[in-house]
């Protein structure tokens, strides 16, 4: 007879200290990885929290946010006082002390004043690129998971797009700028004199001529959305799929056509999944810098985007300012000064906010799709 005692395991389960091992190198990992990140938003905090906020009611530096970005003068009086006065500031001064001498003048460009300019050419960027990207990315994963027929062409399709996923961001600028801005067909009455074929088009004195957007915003976003194409065709075509075939039965047995299936019973529920692939997507679109670099960024400009255009269609042929490019800007172009320091950490910590309300505002609407929506 077996002694029952014999069945019982005594002291440490087989494979405990292994266990041990692993969860702590995993863990130690993590938090390795959780530190850096605080360091780093601990850095763009404490230095740039104090160029937006202050001491005094409002707390806000609201000129930082809405007032135009200007070079910036700092100089002597004969007092020996230091001022730090934006390029409008700065010929005001000018004016009221018309023959004062003042000494150890310095200009940095583009740390003056506000972002205004930035901010918003980063928001036109960044709301532009998502509708394009989710307009043609989710119609893209409606046909790969709805309609096409699983074959070799198919599935190259699916690994190139895999493929696009993996390009670095300067050639998706490159892209941009020989496709967007230099080659894509327009329609116009005057063909540019570098355009690469003109075709009349018999209305009129019309022709299509492929000369590009020029530098431009829609230019940019056109840019943007294809660098985040795959993401969206992919987590979009994964959300679709994840919906149970039940409902497509069902719809199609009461005499529903596909199309009417899909745009029920499909894609209502698939939204929140293709939304968290938005969300995935905003971060990337609005820091990144090479692709705009080359299509839509300008370092100066003296008005914002909408500002002396005769059409409200002007705006997407008008160059525009971006917080990323801004950054670059003065980190990269400009002797490094305390002046200018303040004036990027500034606008990092101005941009990751940005970036951080964008995306909040992608998840609040992912949760409540979610909360009408159980199945």
């Amino acid at each position: 007879m077996i002694n029952p005692e014999k069945l019982i395991r005594k002291g440490l389960p087989k494979g405990h200290f292994k266990d041990l091992v692993v969860r702590t190198l995993l863990g130690s990992v993590t938090y390795i990885v959780v530190l850096i990140a605080a360091l780093l938003f601990g850095k763009i905090i404490i230095d740039g929290a104090p160029v937006l906020f202050k001491a005094e009611a409002p707390f806000v530096d609201f000129e930082f946010l809405t007032a135009k970005n200007e070079t910036l003068h700092v100089f002597d009086d004969a007092q020996g006082n230091r001022h730090q006065l934006p390029a409008s500031a700065y010929s005001d001064y000018l004016a009221k002390h018309e023959g004062v001498t003042i000494y150890n003048e310095q200009t940095y460009s583009y740390s003056g004043g506000g972002i205004a300019g930035p901010i918003v050419g980063t928001a036109l960027l960044t709301i532009g690129s998502m509708i394009l990207a989710l307009f043609f990315g989710i119609c893209a994963a409606i046909y790969l998971s709805e309609y096409a027929k699983q074959s070799p062409f198919i599935h190259a399709v699916r690994l190139a797009i895999l493929n696009l996923a993996g390009i670095p961001s300067i050639v998706f600028g490159l892209f941009g700028f020989s496709v967007f801005v230099l080659a894509v067909p327009v329609i116009t009455s005057a063909p540019s004199d570098r355009s690469l074929l003109t075709l009349p088009l018999f209305i009129g004195n019309y022709f299509l001529s492929f000369q590009g957007w020029n530098s431009s915003l829609i230019a940019g976003c056109a840019t943007l959305a294809c660098m985040i194409l795959p993401v969206i065709i992919t987590a979009s075509e994964e959300s679709l799929r994840a919906v149970p075939q039940g409902f497509r039965d069902a719809s199609l047995a009461m005499g529903a056509t596909r199309w009417q299936t899909i745009r029920k019973c499909v894609l209502p529920y698939s939204l929140p999944g293709i939304l968290t692939s938005s969300l995935l997507s905003i971060a990337r679109v609005a820091g990144e810098t090479a692709p705009i670099m080359f299509t839509a960024a300008v370092a100066a400009k003296d008005d914002l985007p909408w500002q002396g255009l005769k059409s409200p269609f002007d705006l997407l042929s008008s160059q525009v300012q971006a917080l990323p490019y801004h950054i670059y800007t003065l980190a990269a172009r400009i002797p490094n000064s305390e002046y200018t320091q303040s004036a990027q950490y500034g606008s990092v910590f101005v941009f990751l906010l940005l970036v951080a309300v964008l995306s909040a505002g992608s998840m609040v609407l992912r949760a409540k799709l979610r909360a009408k929506l159980k199945w």
